[in-house]
């Protein structure tokens, strides 16, 4: 009998063994691999964690991150024998089968943490004992290919703590807004107590339970020696603080912003979507989170922007760029709810930029070539062939300077100056400036005026105005600086690209006649207190027969420390959807907005270049220069054909008196006494004008017959000083007639006074023989 005993014990040790050997020579484990899976980290420009970016339900966390009470907390409730066992603890899967047996159902499993990890990673959740014996074995495969650290390792990154907390790392991060190193001996044992029932011990929703939970493990760390009484007491009295925003406070934060590091990484550095999401890298960027988060906060107020309808709101795109890196500072892409890659109009937009081209296709190619910002532009109803622009208010000047036209955004004057530096030069300076050009599209004058074939974005208005705040000099626009990967490699990096789209001198002038458009012209919305700001604003024309109304509105500006550029339009422009202001309106406003707040934290700088009013003073003064010179050329002008006048009648005279005997020219003078005073009358009244020499020709006619007394003429008519006729008095040409006639040594005096051909006439005439005076011209 005992023989019998002993061999059927035998057979059966030895079947038990031989299925063990199978099993254990089947069990697969390749499944499970210790990678850690990783969110991408978004740094700042001061390189501190600014964002996330992850598609992982799921985050690793290295086992030497993970503080000792945090992994005790796990092993106190669920295997405190777990540093002891080979993977399958008999003590406890015995314990578990009696209470087993005594439910009539499995109500306890009894397994150790690496059979857990088991279960997780390669079997399914089902209760049953074949699910049980499988788990058996690999937990046994697992314990001889992994350490024990590497076991926890893994457990703590895929256990699931409920409210969509797979991992210690995301249960951490989700519950109390801490990192795992930073967890407190109370909040270990709460998220250890989750284990067992997350859903109905969820500390959201049962705070009451979870606490519960959290002191029996607690009370389990100090039974298992895991914790002292001192710690105990402390941690059951400490109430635990719920991170009230629930998940990573960090995750998805500045989504646009997001959304382009995640552009830029791929077209720029060659990297897929899922290296992004899931690799678990480092990316260094340009943002600014103050500047960032002042742009967000001004796409929040709907009061700043146009009433839209109810099919469209009026949608808008913004850029911040560091001039003097090309570092991209801020940009948000849009109102309204953000879609992860969606349509980022901060860096997407293709729209046609109006006004705000003059100073890149015309005003600063212009001051290259020899221009000055003085220098006076057509302002008149000009056709260029086909061609016929209008200024926006319908009115013309005739002419005006260039500062002038660039404060009102004249479009003639832009126009007609793109003309005369020539279209082609036109075109080099744009694409200078960053900006791609169709060579056969935009060829054509309408690119004074911002009518490109295919449109410019905020970002790319931002980074080519960056010349005019950094000395010409324009730095590429980037968000990223360096990527470096889990294993701390450096997979990419920035190196730098600038080059120089126009001179010093020219970005001064430029900057000059850019704060007088802030100043005194359409960008007087976009005014910060205390700061000095540079910019232009620019509208398109609503492109429907019948409708006025502006279809995009654009700012941008800049100070010494910053570029900014905003769009303001609906996504599709329809009879119902456009909009009603103007860009100092509306745009500017905005602009205004998050740039004053953007640089709250930031000490205003000066540009250090001559005011405006500079060269409105120059103007000016040139201007009366000019009138000064024109007019002295019409006074000599008339001094020069009066004097060939006087000439004339002296000439005459001379030659009358050689001819006729002295009684006869006595008579004849006495005759011609009455028309002399009728003649010199008409050129007295005739204030200087161009019927001044007929006056006085006629005058002369009569006056050939006194004796020799001198004649004098005024400042307009200097040569009368030597004349041999008293009859005629002085005739003076000019503003001003001659002061004091000639005295006569013959029979008769000046008869007729001096006559003055300009605004005044002679004084007095003169006589010896005491003859009466008659008034002379004036």
């Amino acid at each position: 009998m005992n023989q019998v005993l002993v061999l059927s014990v035998s057979t059966a040790v030895l079947a038990f063994l031989s299925f063990f050997h199978v099993y254990s020579e089947g069990a697969d484990i390749s499944a499970l691999n210790d990678d850690l899976a990783q969110s991408t980290v978004i740094y700042d420009s001061n390189g501190e964690v600014a964002s996330k970016i992850s598609a992982l339900k799921n985050e690793g966390v290295k086992i030497d991150e993970v503080p000792d009470h945090v992994k005790n907390a796990v092993i106190a409730i669920e295997d405190h024998r777990f540093y002891e066992h080979d993977g399958v603890d008999l003590v406890g899967i015995s314990r578990a089968f009696v209470q087993n047996v005594k439910a009539g159902s499995i109500v306890e499993g009894g397994s150790t943490l690496t059979q857990q990890l088991t279960k997780n990673a390669l079997l399914s959740s089902e209760k049953t004992y074949k699910r049980k014996l499988e788990e058996f074995f690999l937990a046994r495969e697992i314990e001889k290919q992994y350490s024990k650290d590497e076991i926890m390792q893994m457990y703590l990154n895929r256990i699931y703590f409920g409210n969509g907390s797979w991992g210690i790392k995301r249960a951490a991060m989700g519950y109390f807004g801490k990192d795992v190193k930073d967890l407190t001996i109370s909040e270990a044992a709460m998220l250890a107590g989750l284990i067992k029932a997350p859903s109905s011990l969820d500390p959201y929703k049962n705070y009451e339970k979870a606490a519960e939970r959290r002191d029996v493990v607690l009370l389990m760390m100090k039974t298992h020696g895991f914790i002292k009484e001192k710690e105990y007491k402390k941690a059951v009295a400490e109430k635990v603080a719920l991170n009230e925003n629930g998940g990573d406070p960090l995750r998805g934060q500045y989504p646009y912003y997001l959304d382009h590091v995640i552009e830029e990484a791929i077209k720029k550095y060659g990297l897929t979507q899922e290296e992004i999401l899931t690799g678990g890298l480092q990316i260094y960027t340009e943002l600014d989170v103050t500047m960032q988060s002042a742009v967000e906060a001004t796409y929040a107020k709907d009061e700043i922007f146009p009433k839209g309808t109810d099919k469209q709101i009026v949608q808008s795109g913004a850029a911040l760029i560091d001039p003097k890196t090309g570092g991209i500072r801020a940009l948000v892409g849009g109102r309204g709810e953000h879609v992860f890659r969606g349509y980022n109009r901060a860096t997407q937009l293709k729209a046609q930029p109006g006004s705000t081209m003059k100073p890149l296709a015309v005003f600063a190619p212009a001051i290259e070539e020899g221009w000055e910002v003085t220098d006076m532009l057509k302002d008149e109803e000009l056709d260029f062939k086909d061609y016929k622009p209008e200024n926006y208010n319908g009115k013309y000047k005739g002419e005006v300077p260039m500062y002038e036209a660039l404060k009102d955004s004249l479009n003639v004057p832009s126009v007609w100056l793109l003309n005369e530096i020539g279209i082609v030069k036109g075109m080099d300076s744009v694409k200078k400036f960053g900006i791609d050009l169709d060579p056969q599209q935009d060829r054509n004058l309408g690119l004074a005026l911002g009518g490109l074939s295919t449109g410019v974005s905020p970002v790319t208005m931002a980074e080519a105005y960056s010349a005019f705040a950094n000395e010409g000099e324009r730095q590429e626009s980037h968000a990223i600086t360096k990527i470096v990967d889990k294993e701390g490699n450096t997979i990419a990096e920035y190196k730098g690209e600038k080059s120089q789209a126009i001179s010093k001198e020219t970005a001064e002038k430029m900057t000059t006649m850019l704060l007088g458009v802030v100043q005194e012209g359409t960008g007087k919305g976009a005014q910060i207190p205390g700061r000095e700001l540079a910019g232009k604003t620019g509208s398109t024309q609503v492109p429907i027969e019948g409708i006025k109304g502006t279809k995009d509105q654009w700012f941008v500006g800049y100070t010494p420390q910053l570029v900014g550029a905003v769009w303001v339009g609906y996504d599709k422009t329809d009879k119902d959807h456009y909009l009603t202001t103007t860009s100092s309106e509306g745009a500017a406003l905005v602009f205004k907005d998050f740039m004053a707040e953007a640089l709250k934290d930031t000490k205003a700088e000066s540009f250090n270049v001559p005011p405006i009013s500079k060269y409105v003073e120059e103007h000016k003064k040139s201007q009366r220069a000019k009138s000064v010179k024109e007019l002295e050329g019409r006074v000599k002008k008339e001094a020069e054909k009066l004097k060939k006048q006087w000439e004339k009648v002296k000439e005459k005279a001379k030659t009358k008196k050689e001819e006729k005997p002295k009684d006869e020219a006595k008579e004849e003078k006495k005759e011609t006494t009455t028309e002399t005073n009728t003649d010199t009358t008409q050129a007295g009244n005739s204030n200087g004008g161009s019927d001044d020499g007929e006056d006085g020709e006629n005058s002369g006619d009569t006056g050939d017959t006194g004796d020799t007394g001198d004649t004098s003429g005024g400042t307009g008519g200097s040569e009368g000083d030597t004349g041999d006729t008293g009859g005629t008095g002085d005739t003076g040409g000019g503003d001003a007639g001659g002061n004091d006639g000639g005295s006569g040594e013959g029979d008769t005096g000046g008869s007729d006074g001096d006559t003055g051909g300009g605004d005044t006439g002679g004084d007095t005439g003169g006589s010896d023989d005491g003859d009466t005076e008659e008034d002379g011209g004036n």
